[in-house]
């Protein structure tokens, strides 16, 4: 059974290169009605159609139409849309204590600048509006899931736990983008791995990955060696022994992964997360899996999600995880 189990609706910084991947998904699905592309009546439509698309915002069901055609003609039987946490203003106070935002530091001045640009939205209206879908994905064979995408930081266990309670989630997912308040992922503060020794850094990289794995707080764990997204990694032989250590919690806990195409075609990497190498040794310890494209756009929907099901069957793994109410469902046979 497919499924794709990480996909976003929207994300900023609302940059024109924002504007022109938006662009380029309406104009992916409505073609079909513009006879002379790059023609004056092309360009009209394409911007009565983003007017549209920024006056309604992402939680419309026009956007989210968009991705259930696209679940429609890759097959796929279960879609689980996420937001990040960092997205909803009520979860304000827990980044701005957990990561740099100071104005003292150049850092902390990118990073308060991007949580300005990112932090729009609000939880109940996301919950609710993928709710009320639920109903007309289920009339076209789609189970349409509801999560949530939520950072990790070691301690934060008590603050956390308020934001995620009281709403109807499906699945709640951990992932790690700060190391000492720095979202490493950001391509403004790429420069910083040049500051680090990398075995250091991926020492405290992974003791983060396996506090979160062990605090029992999310269903699944996300793209378990992001810290890699721009390619800054020590020799990978050296890392097989978290690898294992990773493994050994996330069987201990009965807390399954994902194979994540995210950074494979979206970042300089060009890699699945986990690695190939890291994949191996999960396989092998027994931990559960389920699969995703991490899109952000809804032409990206499933990205890789049939490679990598072929890529865990020759590993011996036939099952996946889906979930419900945020129960585990295991999906034989896949």
């Amino acid at each position: 059974m497919k499924v794709d189990y990480h996909v976003h609706l929207e994300e900023g910084p609302y940059s024109f290169r924002w504007l022109e991947q938006t662009n380029q998904a309406l104009h992916y699905y409505h073609s079909k009605n513009v006879h002379f592309p790059q023609s004056q009546e092309w360009m009209k439509q394409s911007l009565d159609d983003l007017q549209a698309r920024i006056a309604n915002g992402a939680y419309h069901s026009d956007w989210l139409n968009l991705y259930l055609q696209e679940a429609l003609r890759l097959g796929l039987k279960e879609v689980g849309i996420v937001d990040h946490l960092y997205r909803f203003s009520e979860s304000r106070y827990y980044y701005e204590k957990n990561i740099n935002v100071s104005e003292h530091s150049q850092i902390g001045r990118i990073q308060k600048k991007w949580l300005q640009q990112v932090m729009n939205q609000n939880i109940r209206a996301f919950v609710d509006f993928i709710n009320t879908e639920k109903q007309h994905w289920k009339n076209h064979g789609v189970k349409l899931k509801l999560g949530l995408e939520t950072d990790y930081f070691p301690g934060c266990e008590n603050e956390l736990q308020p934001l995620i309670d009281g709403y109807d989630w499906d699945f709640i997912i951990g992932s790690v983008h700060f190391i000492h308040g720095w979202g490493f992922d950001n391509p403004a503060t790429e420069h910083l791995f040049l500051e680090y020794n990398l075995e250091i850094l991926y020492d405290e990289f992974f003791d983060i990955v396996e506090k979160a794995i062990r605090s029992r707080m999310f269903d699944f764990i996300a793209h378990l060696d992001n810290l890699k997204v721009f390619g800054h990694r020590p020799q990978e032989l050296k890392l097989i022994p978290y690898y294992r250590r990773i493994a050994k919690a996330l069987v201990e806990t009965h807390t399954p992964t994902e194979v994540n195409a995210g950074l494979f075609y979206r970042y300089p990497i060009k890699e699945m997360c986990p690695s190939p190498t890291f994949l191996e040794v999960l396989c092998a310890e027994g931990v559960l899996f389920t699969l995703s494209s991490d899109a952000h756009f809804p032409q990206h929907l499933g990205n890789y999600i049939y490679e990598n099901t072929l890529y865990l069957q020759r590993q011996g793994l036939t099952d996946i995880v889906t979930f419900s109410k945020r129960k585990q469902i295991i999906k034989r046979g896949v």
